[in-house]
């Protein structure tokens, strides 16, 4: 099924942009929580007591530090989307220029590839 309109009407724009703000609010809580996890590590006694012979301490670290990476990148993404609804481009296929289905944004607010141009890459 290929969609004809070229944008998002407001009001379907208006819709996305909660939905964004809800993941948004979410992955900033989640961010919060992994660096307080690193924070605590970093000051517990008993860290400091086993140093780096304990590999477990040092791999559940390791851990925390990726799923703040990983949080970060999420926040940027979802920050870019609400630039994309501010401008009216979002859900806008970056390699097709077809929209993207709202399944699809609905699934992953930040996406910029259909599913078809995804396959392709």
């Amino acid at each position: 099924m290929k969609n004809e309109s070229k944008r998002y009407s407001d009001s379907e724009l208006k819709m996305f942009e909660k939905v964004v703000n809800e993941k948004l609010e979410t992955a900033r809580e989640q961010l919060e929580y992994y660096l307080k996890q690193i924070s605590d590590f970093g000051q517990s006694d008993a860290s400091k007591v086993r140093g780096l012979d304990d590999s477990n301490s040092t791999v559940e670290q390791e851990r925390m530090f990726n799923l703040a990476g990983r949080q970060k990148k999420l926040i940027q993404h979802l920050e870019n989307a609400n630039s994309r609804i501010q401008n009216k481009a979002y859900g806008i296929c970056r390699e097709t220029g077809n929209l993207i289905s709202k399944e699809r944004l609905l699934a992953v607010p930040h996406a910029t590839l259909s599913i078809a141009a995804k396959q392709k890459s």
